[in-house]
């Protein structure tokens, strides 16, 4: 019984470390993803003291979108302009901001966001002022689907309304993003702006790989102008990944939980079986056996104990991870969770070092009970039995 409950508690252990890990991370790189598509990496806009929603108007020269685009640090460069708004529909107002994008904006992230509809078509810059996508949100408070209608109102002088038919609802699940937002043709917020054809309010860059995120910023400033000044999405989104760095703390936390509960398991498994076997102890060093070659039979038959753990913990944490990576079977409240499923993100290197850990702590620590070994005086065990 005490080996199959040591076997159980390593492999608890282990598959608990492995999930808690994969899910940490999945959830990390789900709500970054989300982020990042919406808002870019990195976001360059006039240096001024405006922090409102409207940005300040700028052009930059075409020798620094050329150098933008042909540095390997960054992938693309699009870009945008905000502008603050409110909906009326169906008896009811609601305070956004209005995206404008143009033609040369990447759809892919909200293309796998798209709760129904599309997204905005530029092949026609005239229609596609009339077009706007609003968040699931939006479209639930105001009671909207894709094709309704609905007038826009802009807060400047003089007052503007605009008149726009839905072409795409998403759900994003972020709800700093889906409460705000609005996406809409950047040349529409130019027109009620009287900017230039070639004036934006700031420019979306985003980077291949997201760990050279300061790496990549810093090769911007190099090039950027003296007025201008770029925002990481680190920056854009402080709370938000100010809260993913607290998930490591909870992560160190539940695996050195888990960690003393195998090694717990693992002492008293050794414990015992030695306890059990004092007689033959002293038999074997009555008979010439010296203490290190017993402790190595007792610490091999615990490294096999140890070595079951593991595999059956490895069937159990991945197997787990693998099936709600390829079934999202277990759900999560998105309102909070800012998602609908458990997500999992599952790497090689973790596994490995994850097994390597447990198997170096368990056998250093083992070395202690062990020592027991030495304090048993072949006289007294043999007169035990």
């Amino acid at each position: 019984m005490i080996v199959r409950i040591a076997i159980t508690g390593i492999m608890l252990g282990l598959g608990v470390m492995i999930l808690s890990l994969a899910i940490v991370k999945g959830f990390k790189q789900e709500i970054r993803e989300k982020v990042r598509g919406f808002s870019g990496d990195i976001q360059v806009v006039k240096y001024d003291l405006n922090a409102s929603y409207e940005n300040s108007p700028f052009a930059v020269s075409s020798s620094f979108l050329k150098e933008v685009k042909v540095n390997k640090a960054f992938s693309h460069i699009e870009p945008f302009a905000t502008k603050p708004a409110i909906i009326k529909a169906n008896d009811a107002i609601e305070g956004v901001v209005l995206k404008g994008v143009d033609q040369s904006y990447d759809w892919s992230f909200f293309q796998k966001s798209m709760a129904s509809g599309h997204v905005i078509n530029f092949k026609d810059s005239v229609e596609a002022q009339k077009q706007i996508m609003i968040s699931q949100f939006t479209a639930n408070r105001l009671q909207l689907k894709v094709g309704d209608d609905f007038l826009m109102y802009f807060v400047q002088q003089p007052l503007r309304k605009r008149k726009f038919k839905i072409v795409g609802i998403f759900n994003i699940g972020v709800e700093e993003v889906d409460k705000t937002y609005v996406i809409g043709s950047l040349s529409l917020i130019r027109r009620l702006n009287n900017w230039k054809p070639n004036e934006v309010g700031g420019y979306e860059i985003k980077i291949p790989q997201f760990n050279q995120l300061e790496q990549s910023d810093e090769v911007l400033n190099n090039i950027l102008p003296v007025e201008f000044k770029s925002y990481t999405v680190e920056q854009f989104y402080p709370t938000i990944f100010e809260w993913l760095t607290l998930l490591d703390v909870n992560t160190q936390v539940i695996l050195i939980l888990m960690l003393i509960v195998a090694v717990i398991n693992m002492i008293s498994a050794l414990l015992i079986m030695i306890l059990e076997r004092t007689s033959m102890i002293g038999m074997l060093k009555a008979l010439g056996a010296n203490n290190w070659s017993i402790q190595q039979m007792f610490l091999l038959n615990a490294l096999y104990l140890i070595a079951a753990g593991l595999l059956l913990g490895n069937l159990f944490g991945v197997g787990i991870s693998f099936f709600q990576n390829y079934t999202h079977f277990f759900k999560l409240d998105q309102a909070s969770y800012y998602m609908n499923f458990v997500p999992i993100q599952l790497n090689l290197s973790d596994i490995l070092l994850l097994n390597l850990g447990t198997l170096v702590v368990c056998v250093l620590v083992l070395l202690i009970p062990s020592m027991l070994v030495t304090s048993i005086s072949p006289v007294k065990a043999i007169r035990f039995k």
